[in-house]
């Protein structure tokens, strides 16, 4: 299975945005899954259903992090340099959806949302890119860790 595959089953298998980018990564990445999960478990409907930043993209973050972070108070280059790299693959994700932004995806005006998940019901899939969304942000940063190996 690719990246993809496994991030579309994370998220059909119930596993919000985030998680299943997150764990569709967990083999490389130097924490648990159950730690993983929970890190990542705040981000769905960008960040707690608040609409903001998408939460694959949000996962896509957290995995740059694990990968390439810093993990002390550096300054200039380090942080530079990691700030390129998310910006970066901020971009290419624009390339694709026009916006990082969940509302802006969606079409929805709403900012707030009601803090309660929609059921994952097949008129759910149908109305919501977001399986081909996550999807796409799994392939994109696979993408670039294959061009930036660790």
């Amino acid at each position: 299975m690719t990246r993809r595959d496994i991030a579309i089953a994370n998220f059909k298998s119930g596993y919000n945005c985030s998680q299943s980018i997150v764990l569709a990564f967990k083999d490389i990445l130097p924490e648990d899954e159950n730690t993983l999960s929970r890190l990542a478990s705040s981000f769905r409907g960008g960040m707690g259903r608040l609409r903001e930043v998408c939460g694959s993209v949000s996962g896509m973050f957290m995995v740059a992090g694990l990968l390439y972070g810093y993990g002390g108070p550096e300054q200039g280059k380090v942080k530079a340099d990691h700030y390129a790299r998310i910006q970066e693959l901020a971009h290419r994700f624009e390339e694709k959806h026009g916006s990082i932004v969940c509302r802006e995806i969606l079409g929805l005006t709403v900012r707030h949302d009601a803090p309660v998940p929609e059921a994952r019901t097949d008129a759910y899939y149908k109305k919501r890119p977001c399986t081909e969304i996550i999807g796409d942000a799994a392939e994109i940063l696979e993408q670039y860790i294959m061009e930036h190996p660790v």
